[in-house]
């Protein structure tokens, strides 16, 4: 490979003469990132799919929290994928690749009550959290700024986690 000196406040500095500058994924950061963002799409859709099929006491309430946890699982994975791609990752979204990867559990079909889908849900936000938490020393090794981002979804999910728990029960005595 080419290289090229480039000055820099402490001397000179060897680069790739194509110009490329900046950190890369390692093939370990890839998967890891990867991980994090099947269980994130399979988030996203769980959570609109028992969006739609909500039935019981607190409907509405439950419905429109099912939305925030929707969109925020949505946002999140969206930061991870484009993490991934200004790291030189390529990140796989696809229908089958979710499906295959996703460690969340699969969802039941039909209409579920308000109880069950804070159970369920509950369980899943946990479950993806789980996945950042198994990755997290492995990225902070490579990447402190990718863990911060990944910082910032764990505090988002274990948020709405504790919402909706705290939603469908009543208090300890």
């Amino acid at each position: 490979m080419t290289t090229i000196d480039q000055p820099t406040p402490t001397g000179n500095r060897r680069l790739p003469a194509s110009g490329t500058v900046g950190f890369g994924a390692s093939p370990e950061l890839a998967r890891n990132l990867q991980l994090i963002l099947v269980d994130l799409i399979e988030l996203h859709l769980q959570a609109k799919q028992a969006h739609w099929n909500l039935v019981g006491t607190d409907f509405r309430s439950l419905h429109l929290q099912l939305d925030d946890i929707t969109d925020a699982a949505r946002e999140a994975s969206d930061t991870i994928a484009e993490r991934l791609r200004a790291l030189r990752g390529t990140p796989d979204g696809r229908s089958d690749t979710v499906a295959a990867t996703t460690t969340l559990a699969a969802f039941p079909a039909g209409e579920l009550s308000t109880a069950e889908v804070i159970e369920l849900v509950t369980n899943r936000l946990h479950a993806a959290v789980s996945t950042m938490r198994v990755v997290h020393d492995a990225i902070d090794a490579e990447d402190p700024s990718t863990t911060d981002l990944v910082h910032g979804v764990i505090d988002t999910l274990e948020k709405h986690a504790w919402m909706l728990d705290a939603a469908g029960r009543t208090p300890r005595r």
